[in-house]
């Protein structure tokens, strides 16, 4: 099943299921307004969404309209919760490496997270506005989860069953603003603006043997200014999978429905696959040549990410955004 958010002017859209292609949509009136409500009910509510995603997938639906990812919010456009983990241990070598710091041991077997802000989430092509381009502005390209409740100290195969959704997410980054904020010991915040989401969100059962593991075993295709810079596989390298993850939040405090999880920036050992986030290609840079080449984000750069299936098409719709000057 696939569900999108539309704007209709208010803080928490409309919720639309969405077909397998992406070409038609129908409003969800009279199972559920609000992707909240489906996630705080899900067991009562979901089997009538999947209902009408079958039929509009066969073209029954009597409703149906055509689907236009320029009119969605994110999936969840307000969350009770944004954690973003690190799972993918190489991006956090190459950024230690640059630095020539050292890599604690704890680093492979405890994940690190933060916490995000999760009052404003942005929609798939919202222009991405800062107040100024010397903040070092960068994408990051990442798999997310969306979950049900989840018990305080849950295992990661209990914490696997709690999720009912997955999308990508665009985790802006300012890079500029990192070290001063880091060097207060209190970690990010400034330094993480609002975050953006795919323009649907699918139940795992849709991605078929590519979700497995926890892990979804795709190339994630990032292309900054028309240019494919990326197509990292998010599968087999990343450490911790989305049940370590979540567990990791619930070891001593409840997951609620509606809770929004972060793979991190998608990374592979393997350079020729490009890089998900520019301060990873700047780090190589470091390392190699003793100083970064490559820029951050100006205003007027715009950033893609977008996942496809091994028939070719789009399970998300693509995250297509611009960078703009804050008003």
């Amino acid at each position: 099943m696939k569900l999108a958010t539309l704007k209709d002017g208010s803080r928490d859209g409309q919720l639309v299921v969405v077909s397998r292609d992406l070409a038609t949509a129908h409003f969800a009136t009279g199972i559920a307004t609000r992707l909240q409500q489906v996630l705080d009910d899900w067991n009562f509510l979901s089997p009538q969404l999947q209902d009408l995603y079958v039929t509009l997938n066969q073209g029954k639906a009597r409703h149906a309209f055509a689907f236009a990812p320029q009119l969605c919010m994110a999936p969840l456009p307000r969350a009770y919760q944004w954690a973003d983990g690190s799972a993918y241990i190489n991006h956090v070598e190459l950024v230690r490496k640059a630095r020539q710091s050292e890599m604690p041991a704890s680093f492979y077997e405890d994940p690190l997270m933060y916490q995000g802000g999760s009052d404003e989430l942005l929609g798939p092509c919202d222009d991405a506005p800062f107040a100024s381009p010397d903040w070092g502005i960068d994408f990051e390209a990442e798999v997310a989860v969306i979950t049900a409740d989840v018990a305080s100290g849950a295992t990661p195969d209990q914490a696997l069953e709690g999720i009912r959704l997955a999308m990508l997410a665009n985790d802006w980054s300012l890079r500029n603003l990192i070290p001063a904020e880091l060097a207060k010991g209190f970690g990010f915040f400034q330094s993480k603006p609002a975050t953006a989401f795919s323009p649907v969100a699918v139940t795992p059962d849709e991605l078929g043997p590519a979700w497995r593991g926890g892990r979804l075993h795709l190339p994630l295709q990032v292309s900054w200014n028309g240019r494919p810079v990326g197509i990292c596989d998010a599968g087999p390298e990343m450490t911790f999978h989305f049940g370590q993850l979540i567990a990791h939040i619930a070891k001593t405090r409840k997951v609620r429905a509606g809770s929004i999880v972060g793979s991190g920036t998608v990374s592979n050992r393997d350079r020729t696959k490009g890089y998900s986030c520019i301060a990873e290609k700047r780090c190589i840079e470091t390392i190699e040549d003793g100083a970064p080449k490559t820029p951050f984000m100006q205003y007027g750069d715009s950033v893609r990410i977008e996942m496809k299936g091994q028939d070719g098409q789009s399970i998300f719709g693509a995250i297509e955004q611009k960078v703009v000057a804050a008003r």
